[in-house]
């Protein structure tokens, strides 16, 4: 007999997020931060009511690439182009620091050898973990302020873009050292036919920009553009090893320029905002198993927490100062990035299925995951007024 009790989870989860979410915006915070709490609440560590499953999680990765696909229509294509050089600085502070960080935080305090490969290689893979970004969470809280396509808004999503693919590259290199069936040059290769397909797909839409735009009926341009979304998408994460929603981004920067933007955009945000986002910011939370924390991994998971936030916040915000950003706008790129999400989680998972993190350092990871992305938006807030 087919089991229909998803769409009780369905139902729990959109009404839940929707609650916490307005809850959260009478106490002058993002909704979102309700909704991360939801899942914190209704997943395992708390209630236990609702469990992750395959429907839950491939409904959560549509709705992040829909939201970053509606991000990228919301950049300012112009400021991106002029302060390229910024990006690629604020991105490459963004990184190493973290990646330095998080290696010191392992290295030091689990006391490892030097002479020990395996062990050090799991220190660097650390400072891997902490090098990801997941700006889907900052996104929602710029859209709020209104400040998505300001300066600050168009840095952020700029770096995170090329924070990105630099930690691809970082991932590989330290993989490579674990297996040596991946070659780094093929990967680099990958990221270079990525850049030429991405030229390619603006060049073919820009193209046809007239024709588009002239349309009289609008209505069924919304239906090519989501399969268009999906399917760079998949291309990104199954040929290039791009993470699928840079291509969804790199789609909406393309058609951001585009007069039908704002008709794209409208269609786009009431099935986002109805059903994919509250299941998205809820799965993270879900996602929170804290079973098994010792007093050492409590401790750990402290020391991890505070280099994750400081090395994201003086990194960023560095490079934004050498890029001559103001002081607070330098403050507020480096807390936008600050948020790791489920690209933390994801690297995590791949270096547990390599042999690069051992099974008990999942919860010190997953608290860093939840608390930063549950604090951005409130700092981000505060900081922005």
């Amino acid at each position: 007999m087919e089991d229909f009790s998803f769409l009780l989870t369905v139902a729990i989860v959109i009404l839940s997020t929707k609650f916490l979410g307005e809850a959260s915006e009478k106490v002058h915070m993002p909704q979102v931060v309700g909704a991360l709490i939801a899942g914190v609440i209704l997943g395992p560590s708390v209630l236990g009511v609702v469990t992750e499953t395959d429907f839950l999680a491939k409904s959560s990765e549509i709705g992040v690439i829909i939201l970053m696909f509606i991000a990228g229509l919301d950049t300012d294509l112009k400021e991106i182009k002029k302060n390229a050089v910024s990006f690629v600085v604020i991105a490459l502070c963004g990184v190493l620091l973290p990646l330095v960080g998080g290696f010191c935080g392992y290295y030091f305090f689990f006391d490892v050898d030097m002479a020990n490969s395996s062990e050090v290689l799991k220190a660097v893979f650390m400072g891997v973990i902490l090098t990801a970004t997941s700006v889907s969470i900052t996104v929602e809280a710029l859209r709020e302020m209104g400040k998505l396509s300001g300066p600050v808004g168009n840095a952020i999503l700029g770096a995170a873009v090329l924070d990105d693919i630099i930690g691809i590259i970082i991932l590989t290199i330290v993989t490579s050292m674990k297996d040596p069936s991946i070659s780094i040059a093929v990967v680099c290769i990958k990221i270079l036919l990525y850049a030429v397909a991405m030229a390619v797909l603006a060049f073919i839409l820009t193209r046809f920009r007239n024709k588009i735009d002239g349309l009289k009926e609008k209505r069924r341009i919304s239906i090519y553009v989501i399969a268009l979304v999906l399917a760079v998408s998949y291309a990104s994460e199954e040929y290039f090893g791009i993470a699928d929603i840079t291509g969804a981004y790199m789609v909406g920067v393309i058609l951001s320029t585009f007069k039908v933007r704002s008709d794209i955009a409208k269609k786009m945000t009431v099935p986002s905002y109805l059903f994919f986002s509250p299941i998205f910011f809820a799965s993270i939370g879900i996602k929170t198993q804290l079973d098994g924390m010792t007093t050492q991994l409590f401790i750990f998971s402290l020391l991890l927490l505070v280099i994750a936030i400081l090395t994201k916040i003086v990194g960023c915000g560095l490079g934004a100062r050498l890029c001559k950003y103001n002081s607070h706008e330098a403050l507020c790129i480096g807390l936008g990035m600050v948020s790791r999400g489920e690209v933390a989680l994801i690297v995590a998972q791949k270096g547990y299925a390599m042999g690069l993190l051992s099974g008990d350092l999942f919860s010190p990871i997953v608290l860093v995951v939840i608390i930063t992305t549950i604090i951005t938006p409130i700092l981000l807030k505060k900081v922005m007024k």
